[in-house]
């Protein structure tokens, strides 16, 4: 078996793509999406029906949303288990608001005839988000935990009975690097990698069952280093260098047995070590920015085609 296959026999491959023919290629079990990808979706010609129904619509906000579920609806068809769809990085910190988003997006969902056992949403891991999730599991509606960067941020989550979490890999060790004028670390030494597996073993030690997705990587190395892990969501790029890999692929990660306890996160707590944690801090709040960015250009272009065609 070549790398990809061999991952795929410990740990569930989810694609980091709205590519219909990419998922089609390297089949994962689940996909992954985000306003940066439903932006680059828009323009594949697999997608050009939903964007001239989108461009259709008065409602610029109506119109994303109906673009993004249909996206949505179309990865549900050749992917066998759950889509991540965002709420708006604007509701990032509002609770209220991004619950009664996600309850939208899961009804608009229904009525294309998707189940909400198909869908995750996709929610940034501030203290909002994780209250918000707190909410719509109880409701359940499972929540895909983003823009994790920090253990704190990772944990809260799980004690609120988020079904994923996705730590944010490449971008920690970005950061890292940046930082420190590294330019590059052995596999075993990356931040981010160092940061997923702590997490994963954190959560299997204290049982939590929050799934841990790794996310965001720059390298096939990195993916390969967290072998085992719960779930991984890869860009079409890495999975085609794992699928042309012919090597042996170790086992990094096995579940242990929960032997340890903690107590629950308070706000304080949260907030605190969120900010003592400058690496954590600036990435939470630029991916939230990026996202919203990405947002704003796909607002933009939907208003400017409506324009167009008036």
């Amino acid at each position: 078996m070549n790398a990809l296959e061999q991952l795929k026999t410990m740990t569930v491959v989810v694609a980091d793509t709205g590519d219909l023919d990419a998922i089609r290629t390297y089949q994962p079990q689940d996909c992954t999406t985000n306003p940066s990808l439903i932006l680059k979706a828009a323009s594949l010609p697999g997608y050009a029906q939903a964007l001239r129904e989108a461009q259709d619509m008065d409602d610029v906000e109506a119109a994303i949303d109906m673009l993004t579920i249909r996206i949505g609806t179309e990865l549900t068809k050749i992917v066998p288990g759950y889509v991540s769809t965002e709420v708006d990085a604007r509701l990032s910190f509002d609770t209220d608001a991004m619950v009664a988003k996600a309850r939208h997006l899961i009804e608009l969902y229904r009525q294309a005839g998707v189940g909400r056992e198909r869908i995750l949403i996709k929610l940034a891991t501030t203290w909002e988000g994780v209250e918000a999730a707190r909410v719509l599991e109880a409701e359940g509606i499972h929540c895909n935990m983003t823009l994790v960067f920090g253990k704190v941020q990772a944990v809260a989550a799980a004690q609120a009975g988020a079904f994923l979490i996705s730590p944010f890999v490449g971008r920690i060790t970005d950061w890292y690097k940046k930082s420190t004028g590294t330019k590059d670390y052995a596999v075993d030494e990356d931040p981010g990698v160092q940061s997923v597996r702590e997490i994963y073993r954190h959560f299997k030690s204290h049982g939590y069952p929050t799934v841990v997705m790794g996310a965001s990587f720059r390298s096939a190395a990195q993916v390969k280093a967290l072998a085992g892990c719960d779930r991984l969501t890869v860009s079409p790029q890495l999975l085609g260098e794992l699928a042309a890999d012919e090597g042996t692929l170790e086992r990094v990660l096995t579940p242990v047995a929960a032997t340890e306890s903690e107590a629950s996160i308070t706000e304080a707590e949260f907030r605190w070590a969120l900010s003592s944690d400058p690496m954590a801090n600036e990435k939470l709040a630029e991916g939230i920015a990026g996202f919203h960015a990405d947002t704003e250009k796909l607002r933009t272009l939907l208003r400017q085609v409506v324009a167009a065609s008036a």
